[in-house]
């Protein structure tokens, strides 16, 4: 069977399903506004939440690394690849988070499935969100433990399974994403956090969304409530608030030593580029000193779910910077989508199976810079979008 017999089938069952991808042209640099497949937009899709991609302070760090460090490690971080920048940017993330040590990985996705096996195996139980990232799902099969799901948010069931399990077993992780990507709300860490202190479970928290934009030094979800010292394991990333490339696991010193020996997605994997390590140790300086940019961006998200609700469109459960808008099918989806970004406004669809059938849905993402006309203006587009889908078909 040849690759072209493969690709015709697959793809062919993708499109008779209504869920071909493509991929859209971003010319220029990720901010509030972009050229999107050649069509000037205000972008409400991205995750360059406090627009610190192109920040002045970040672009002159990478700059200067590139000219300093070259733009590659040109090697895994235990052969050659590990620069005195890398060590210095880990140094800098686990004192601006107040916990002991960082490691730096070259995505999210990476960090999951590379400490979730290096803390369960075979026998041993993960307990995850139903609403989990997809990185925490393949983390748990990579790791071949045992997997108990408990639904979106619900304490009481996630305290039933730990009461249950905790004797039974060697090692409980309890898995949980900081803020929901697809619907915006935040973990109940407060409660999570303790029940797993009190059942003997390690806890991870994966931030990705959160760090930078929440709690009143921009630590994330954790010091929003008040509860970060009680994480074991914090995952976040650099490629969203911090504007660079990359992402890390924080937590205890042995925790680190331990995913250096363990992690085969950090043994096995290039050290990240000098110029992206750089922008990251400026961006997290700048998160520090410019507080006003997590004020400018939930003010932003506050004023977009106000202004929905007042037209009866309903963002639920989103309490943060991601705004869902249920529209239900696919198909319907999709041609509001492409309605908006004629309209110029790219509020990208996201679909079945990425989300729960009958569940598709715009995910809209304001930034710190938008100007609240900017916002407004979205908000009318929506609304009008909502109430004649059928534009789309006309595009």
């Amino acid at each position: 069977m040849s690759i072209q017999t493969i690709a015709d089938r697959v793809l062919g069952e993708i499109q008779q399903r209504g869920t071909y991808r493509r991929m859209r042209r971003f010319d220029g640099t990720q901010g509030p506004r972009m050229r999107v497949d050649g069509r000037e937009v205000l972008a409400f899709a991205g995750s360059n939440y406090l627009d610190l991609a192109a920040h002045p302070t970040v672009i002159q760090a990478a700059q200067e690394a590139a000219e300093s460090h070259g733009c590659a490690a040109a090697g895994s971080r235990l052969i050659n690849g590990n620069m005195d920048i890398h060590e210095a940017l880990e140094e800098d993330i686990a004192k601006f988070f107040g916990l002991d040590s960082a490691l730096v990985f070259a995505t999210g996705y990476m960090a999951n499935v590379g400490v979730i096996p290096a803390i369960v195996g075979s026998g041993d139980l993960l307990v995850s969100d139903a609403l989990n990232h997809a990185s925490i799902v393949d983390g748990a099969r990579l790791a071949k433990a045992d997997v108990a799901i408990f639904p979106h948010g619900d304490v009481d069931e996630l305290e039933r399974i730990l009461k249950r399990e905790s004797s039974r077993r060697r090692e409980i992780l309890v898995a949980v994403d900081g803020i929901y990507s697809m619907d915006g709300d935040v973990a109940p860490l407060s409660e999570i956090l303790p029940l797993c202190r009190r059942y003997g479970a390690i806890s991870l928290v994966d931030d990705a969304h959160g760090t930078g934009t929440l709690g009143p030094r921009g630590r994330g979800s954790a010091e929003q409530q008040n509860a970060l010292e009680h994480v074991d394991i914090l995952m976040g990333t650099l490629g969203k608030s911090v504007g660079s490339f990359g992402a890390f696991v924080a937590g205890g010193l042995t925790l680190r030593d331990l995913l250096i020996n363990t992690a085969r997605s950090f043994i096995f994997s290039c050290a990240l580029a000098p110029p992206a390590v750089a922008a990251a140790q400026a961006a997290f300086r700048v998160m520090d000193k410019e507080s006003e940019r997590r004020e400018a961006l939930q003010a932003n998200a506050l004023r977009l779910r106000e202004g929905l609700a007042r037209h009866g469109i309903s963002t639920d459960p989103s309490s943060t910077h991601i705004v869902p808008v249920i529209v239900g099918e696919n198909a319907a989806t999709m041609a509001v989508c492409e309605t908006l970004l004629h309209e110029g406004f790219h509020a990208q669809g996201i679909r079945h199976p990425s989300v729960p059938e009958g569940t598709a849905r715009l995910r809209l993402t304001p930034m710190a810079t938008h100007r609240a006309a900017e916002v407004d203006a979205l908000v009318e587009a929506v609304a009008t979008a909502l109430s004649t889908p059928e534009r789309a078909a006309a595009v």
